[in-house]
């Protein structure tokens, strides 16, 4: 069972030299290098490389290959640019010396500035909601075969509580807007960029699926692959992993076999938090 320690531990790589790091693999039960996880790595060896008083405010990558699971993955950082206020990392990570995935981040000092946001979706709070493992029930003798794999894609160390009905959002079509809370189910004291790298991670779950929505009845008669191409984070605001964070996603465009979503993601309050953007590949076969 994932727990927070070994999410920590995952997260934390092994210092090969002052610029390569390695890292081990979450073992999806899809079997694929999940790209949060190398999301999230990346993060934390550009992170070993920057002086202490810098914090991520954003990050753009793009998954290049599948990452392999029974291989680890190492991370080599580019030290692009030191400067009086930002500080530019380059990440690429490799398997067997081909670049499976690259990022490019930027981390800031403190700074006073100017301050807005949107407005946080006026929801149903989380309280209020049945987390997604029993959503998932009401589909469990009506279609076991698809209850059982949805179930494997569901992670332990998260509570989910979609806001909108999961499931007639798997079994019917619906316009390209998902509201969903999340939090660790464990509590936690962590650093931010611990807090970020988390973050990073649960991130890529969700956002690509919303990008389905108009086309759940086809995709449920035929085989489909989804895969992330890139992802994109602003870091906004201090938060903490272990509150509600609502994920407030929608999808303006499909085409050409690529989905894309953006998130918003708040804090219970209503702060905005940080903000999601990203390209998956959706192909959609025959029966």
């Amino acid at each position: 069972m994932q727990t927070i320690d070994s999410l920590i531990s995952l997260l934390t790589l092994e210092r090969l030299d002052e610029f390569v790091f390695k890292g081990k693999n979450y073992q999806a039960p899809w079997g694929r290098v999940f790209g949060g996880q190398v999301l999230a790595q990346a993060l934390h060896a550009a992170y070993q490389t920057v002086p202490p008083d810098r914090y991520a405010h954003s990050l753009h990558a793009y998954f290049i290959l599948g990452g392999d699971l029974d291989i680890p993955i190492d991370y080599e950082v580019d030290t692009i640019r030191n400067g009086g206020s930002f500080t530019t990392r380059r990440v690429v990570a490799k398997q067997k010396g081909k670049a499976i995935f690259n990022m490019a981040a930027s981390f800031q000092v403190r700074e006073e500035g100017a301050d807005h946001q949107i407005t946080m979706p006026n929801v149903l709070l989380p309280s209020m909601l049945a987390s997604n493992t029993e959503q998932l029930e009401d589909i469990r003798e009506s279609n076991p075969e698809y209850y059982k794999r949805l179930k494997l894609t569901l992670p332990e160390l998260f509570e989910f509580r979609s806001v909108e009905k999961l499931t007639t959002k798997l079994m019917s079509n619906s316009d390209p807007y998902s509201n969903l809370w999340m939090c660790t189910k464990e509590k936690i004291n962590l650093d931010l960029p611990m807090q970020q790298q988390i973050l990073a991670y649960v991130s890529d779950y969700n956002l690509l699926f919303t990008a389905s929505l108009p086309h759940r009845e086809e995709l449920r008669n035929k085989r489909s692959f989804f895969a992330s191409l890139d992802h994109s984070i602003w870091f906004h605001r201090d938060f903490k992993i272990d509150e509600w964070l609502l994920y407030s996603m929608d999808s303006p465009s499909a085409s050409n076999a690529r989905g894309f979503a953006r998130g918003s993601i708040f804090t219970k309050e209503g702060e905005l938090v940080a903000s999601v953007a990203q390209e998956g590949l959706m192909r959609i076969g025959t029966a």
